[in-house]
């Protein structure tokens, strides 16, 4: 019979806040860009020139701040100043250091989830940093895998699930992205369960997810998913015995 063996969960605006310091930090590299030229385009600009270089930096901080720099120097046709560049790398070694902060729920949410089913913690991007907020988490103990890793698409949730010895039918993701949390395993045939945050980078939102899709659900808050994870468990028990 099918049944929900293994549950998944996001890190990044699911369990602790993220978005909000990367919305600062680019809020502030558009007042930096804005004492050189007046556009109203800079978010625009930044977005596309950090979408082109994901194949190269990878996700996070780390390529953020090198893009925010290209971008700069873009923009102003290269007469920033040494100074405000200095500047932009400082917002990312800020971004680097900001506190884990778990939203409010979460804790107990993972517990709860922990106590009836094996959890995994799929995580993505730069992985020194990903793994210091991990460690700081406080949440680490209750995972049976922790994994940080260069994207989430069908074809890294499929080796995951392999490696976990899990059928995707049996899977359940939980997270706030619909691009990297939702669609590749609803397209595999698994679970989700969709946690918006209130703020989402553009490129997280690029996901082709209708809405009322089988297999979704959309909670609000974190104390919901408990109770998300075991009526999923329970629809994936119905389709099999109806099968």
């Amino acid at each position: 019979m099918t049944r929900i063996r293994m549950v998944g969960f996001d890190a990044d605006d699911t369990l602790w806040r993220s978005e909000d310091y990367f919305h600062a930090a680019q809020s502030e590299f558009e007042r930096i860009v804005a004492g050189y030229v007046d556009l109203d385009d800079v978010a625009a600009r930044l977005y596309a020139i950090e979408k082109a270089n994901i194949a190269l930096f990878g996700y996070g901080v780390k390529g953020m701040a090198l893009s925010m720099v290209e971008a700069a120097v873009q923009i102003t046709d290269a007469r920033i100043h040494a100074r405000d560049l200095h500047r932009i790398v400082g917002l990312a070694k800020d971004l680097l250091q900001h506190p884990v902060e778990l939203l409010p729920g979460v804790r107990e949410a993972v517990e709860a989830v922990a106590r009836d089913f094996d959890i995994v913690l799929i995580t993505k991007g730069d992985l020194f940093h990903q793994e210091k907020k991990v460690r700081d988490c406080g949440l680490a103990d209750l995972f049976r895998r922790i994994e940080i890793v260069s994207e989430k698409d069908t074809a890294t949730y499929a080796r995951l699930l392999e490696e976990f010895d899990c059928e995707a039918r049996e899977f359940l993701m939980v997270g706030n992205s619909l691009r990297s949390d939702i669609a590749p395993v609803l397209a595999l045939g698994g679970w989700g369960i969709h946690v918006p945050y209130h703020l989402t980078w553009t490129h997280e939102t690029e996901a082709d997810v209708a809405e009322g899709a089988p297999r979704l659900q959309v909670v609000e808050r974190a104390g919901q998913v408990p109770d998300a994870v075991r009526a999923a468990a329970r629809a994936a028990s119905a389709t099999a015995r109806a099968s």
